[in-house]
């Protein structure tokens, strides 16, 4: 493996062990349905949606002025 895929391991196993600290739980726990699993993941790409759309506004300003400047 790459350093790449090293740094992503890694990641998961910290958030792993930060969501085995806040809940108590890990993703072996059978106390949720398979319907609130999809929930949570629908939840967690609605938030990736945001968090795309927020980017995507930070880089239309500066293309914004730079077209505005092109026209001038």
């Amino acid at each position: 493996m790459s350093k790449i895929e090293d740094r992503v391991i890694d990641k998961i196993q910290a958030r792993a062990e930060l969501g085995r600290q806040k809940y108590g739980k890990t993703m072996t726990r059978k106390d949720l349905t398979f319907r609130q699993w999809v929930t949570h993941l629908q939840e967690e790409l609605l938030d990736a949606a945001i968090y795309a759309e927020k980017l995507l506004d930070e880089i239309a300003i500066p293309e914004m002025k730079k077209k505005h400047d092109n026209e001038e």
